[in-house]
C-alpha cells in the first residue's frame, strides 16, 4: 500500500532531523577535540616558555657570579642560555630585573632547603641535642655552598645600587628562615624539649649566629676556598648546640 504523501514527508523530516542531530554531535565532538588540542598546545607552549626562563636564570647566575653586576651583559646571558636577546627581553625587561630574579630564585631555593632541614630534624625530634646538632650541619651545608656565598657577597656589593634587592634577600631569605626556625623551636618548647623560650624568633637568631657567624664571615672575606675544614666545622656546631642548650635546654 502506498504511503500517504504527508506520512512520507514526516518520515523524511524525521530522518533529516536525526541526520542534523548527528551532524551537531559530530560538530560538538570536533569542537571538544579542537579545544583539547588548543589546551595541549597552550600547555606545551607554557612548558617551553618556562624551560627557556629557567635556562636564562641559570645562565644569568653563572654570568653574574663570574663578572659581577656591572661586568655582566645580556648578550653573554642569551648566548649561554642558547636563546635570542628578543626571547630574553620577553621574559625580563632589563638586566636589573634579571639580576633581581636571579637573587630571588636563589633565595627561594635556600629557604626551601633550610625549611626542609628544620622540618626533618626538629618536628619529630625526641632527642633535642641530636636534632639541633643535625640542624647545625644542615645550616652549614646549605649556607656555605660556594654559589650561595658568592651571590650573598654580590647582593651586599650592590646593596646601595639596588637596596630593594638586598631587602628582598633579607626579608624573604634570612628573616623568613628564622621565623620558620623560631616556630619549630616553639613547638619543641610546647613539647617540653626546650625551656624559657620567651622569644622564639630571638632564640632562632641566636642559634643561627652561634652556628654560622665564624665560618660565614671567614668565607665572605677570605673567599670560598677559605672554608674551614670539616673537623673545625664540627667543633663549631658542637659548641653552638652546647651554648644554646645551656640557656634553653
Amino acid at each position: 500500500m502506498a504511503l500517504q504523501p504527508s506520512a512520507a514527508a514526516n518520515r523524511a523530516g524525521a530522518a533529516a532531523d536525526q541526520a542534523g542531530a548527528a551532524a551537531d554531535q559530530a560538530g560538538a565532538a570536533a569542537d571538544q577535540a579542537g579545544a583539547a588540542a588548543d589546551q595541549a598546545g597552550a600547555a606545551a607552549d607554557t612548558g617551553r616558555s618556562e624551560r627557556r626562563r629557567q635556562a636564562i636564570i641559570k645562565a644569568a647566575t653563572e654570568v653574574f657570579l663570574r663578572h659581577g653586576y656591572l661586568g655582566a651583559t645580556t648578550d653573554e646571558v642569551a648566548a649561554r642560555a642558547s636563546v635570542s636577546k628578543q626571547t630574553l627581553y620577553k621574559h625580563f625587561a632589563d638586566k636589573q630585573h634579571l639580576f633581581a630574579e636571579v637573587i630571588l630564585d636563589t633565595t627561594v631555593q635556600v629557604v626551601d632547603g633550610l625549611s626542609a632541614a628544620v622540618a626533618s630534624t626538629l618536628d619529630d625530634a625526641q632527642d633535642v641535642r641530636q636534632a639541633l646538632r643535625a640542624l647545625a650541619d644542615g645550616f652549614l651545608r646549605g649556607l656555605l655552598q660556594p654559589d650561595v656565598v658568592r651571590l650573598r657577597r654580590l647582593v651586599i656589593a650592590e646593596a646601595d645600587r639596588f637596596p630593594q634587592i638586598g631587602r628582598a634577600w633579607f626579608d624573604r631569605g634570612f628573616e623568613r628562615a628564622l621565623v620558620i626556625l623560631g616556630e619549630a623551636m616553639r613547638r619543641l618548647a610546647d613539647r617540653g624539649l626546650l625551656r624559657d623560650l620567651g622569644d622564639p624568633a630571638l632564640a632562632a637568631c641566636q642559634f643561627a649566629g652561634l652556628v654560622m657567624y665564624q665560618p660565614m664571615n671567614q668565607v665572605m672575606f677570605a673567599g670560598t676556598d677559605a672554608l674551614p675544614p670539616a673537623d673545625q666545622l664540627n667543633r663549631i656546631a658542637d659548641a653552638a648546640v652546647d651554648v644554646f642548650l645551656a640557656t634553653y635546654g
